[in-house]
């Protein structure tokens, strides 16, 4: 028997997490069984079993490979020499991973299937433990950049580089949420919508500033 060669087995294996991200993202993880994935791919089940022994493991590889590559772009955008602004960056980010997964989808399925890995954290301990890895991975890069930006005179020093990573983070998760449930947010918009609040000047604070209705300090209720 001729022996097989690991180009092919990595074709293989893309064509497998292509096809279960398609079932996925139309159906929802528990919606979708086994035989929906073999009948999308066009394998045997012997064929898919080879590479992913349960749906479990489809969806584990899934996050893994989504986040994974997330991260890759960041690292990559901290290596460049001065590093693009947040809002580009953010921008070349989604459209990394909207081009690089589930090709030939719109958008919002693949937004809908990000939003399902999040909420599968909840059942799911083996999920939930690659997800907290990668999240800690992205804060990481985050960091990095963070201090490449304030090393090279773009963002002032202040509060600890985490911290500016998780807002960083939280934006590109509010993208994702809005795209799955509402659909019609583009990359654009988010790149526009960034770059307006970054550019904002603060303006000149005396003391405190004047009393917020409701605030605790001005003693009303």
């Amino acid at each position: 028997m001729a022996r097989v060669s690991q180009q092919h087995l990595d074709a293989r294996r893309r064509q497998i997490l292509d096809g279960a991200g398609r079932c996925f993202a139309r159906n929802g993880f528990h919606a979708t069984s086994m035989q929906d994935v073999l009948t999308e791919v066009g394998l045997s089940a012997g064929a898919v079993y080879r590479y992913f022994g349960s749906k479990d493991e489809l969806i584990e590889a899934i996050a893994d490979e989504v986040f994974t590559g997330i991260r890759a772009a960041f690292e990559g955008a901290a290596a460049m020499d001065p590093p693009p602004t947040p809002d580009i960056l953010l921008g070349r980010v989604m459209r990394r991973v909207l081009r690089e997964h589930l090709p030939g989808e719109d958008e919002q399925a693949l937004a809908r299937l990000v939003v399902q890995v999040w909420t599968e954290t909840l059942r799911n301990d083996r999920i939930a433990a690659v997800l907290h890895e990668r999240y800690a991975g992205l804060r990481a890069s985050w960091t990095v950049l963070v201090d490449a930006y304030r090393a090279r005179g773009l963002m002032p020093e202040g509060p600890p580089a985490d911290h500016v990573a998780r807002t960083l983070i939280a934006t590109a998760q509010g993208f994702i949420t809005q795209q799955a449930l509402f659909g019609g947010v583009s990359v654009e918009m988010l790149e526009n919508g960034l770059g307006a609040l970054i550019s904002m000047e603060r303006p000149p604070v005396e003391g405190n500033g004047p009393p917020v209705e409701g605030d605790a300090a001005s003693g009303t209720p």
